[in-house]
Formats: C-alpha cells, structure tokens, sequence
C-alpha cells in the first residue's frame, strides 16, 4: 500500500444521548444523510452488524469497510483498498470520539475532522425535532 502511516484520535462533545449518536453510527440510512456527499454503498439496509461489508468514497477513492466490533457503544470498522487500517467510533451521553489509523495518500487526520463536525451538526438538527 502506497502512502504514510498516519495515526488520530479525537473526542468532542455532541448535543445528543448516546442512543442517538449510536442511531447516526449504525443506520445506514442515517450514514448516508449526514456523511453526504460521500458516496456509500450498501449490501443491506439494516442495522450494522459484525461482519457487514460496504464501500464509501471521497471522489475517485474507494475505501472497503468491513464491521469489526460493534456494540451499544463502540463501532469498529477495517479498512481496506484507499486506506488500509481500521476506524473505531466510541461514544456516551454527549460526547464521541473517532480514532482512525492507517496508510493512505489521503490526509485522514483532516477527514476525521470534517467527519466529527458533521455528525454533530447532524446531532444538533436532531435533537431540534
């Protein structure tokens, strides 16, 4: 795999519970909202599990996601072609935190960033309804 090994870990605090935030994470459906316009596909519509596979990506890269460990509170995904490593998502009642590692050409330390501030301002539009 060509690129650096690079190596994140963020936390903020979100205007929402914990069920919420894990709705934002494990839907699919909600995935898709809120990491637009990154593309994703999807072999299923349901809830992920261990094991489901998926594509997401930003312009002409593609990154292979693989669920590794996911439970009420922590997701963990493999990563795979564009980056090769994994992206664990932890959270609570009011907080999450994102810590990405991996190889890649592309700054993920940057798309981590991008990624937190859109899911909370997900989070902030859903605790409005």
């Amino acid at each position: 795999m060509l690129g650096n090994f690079q190596r994140s870990e963020l936390r903020i605090e979100v205007p929402a519970t914990a069920r919420m935030i894990r709705d934002q994470l494990l839907l699919p459906s909600a995935l898709t909202k809120w990491l637009f316009p990154q593309q994703m596909s999807f072999s299923s519509q349901d809830l992920l599990t261990v094991g489901t596979k998926f594509q997401t990506a930003f312009g002409p890269v593609v990154v292979g996601c693989q669920v590794d460990r996911v439970n009420s509170q922590c997701l963990r995904l493999l990563l795979s072609q564009g980056v090769d490593g994994y992206h664990e998502w932890y959270w609570g009642e009011g907080w999450v935190q994102s810590r990405l590692e991996g190889i890649s050409l592309l700054p993920l330390n940057l798309y981590q960033t991008a990624t937190l501030l859109r899911l909370r301002e997900s989070l902030k539009l859903a605790a409005r309804t």
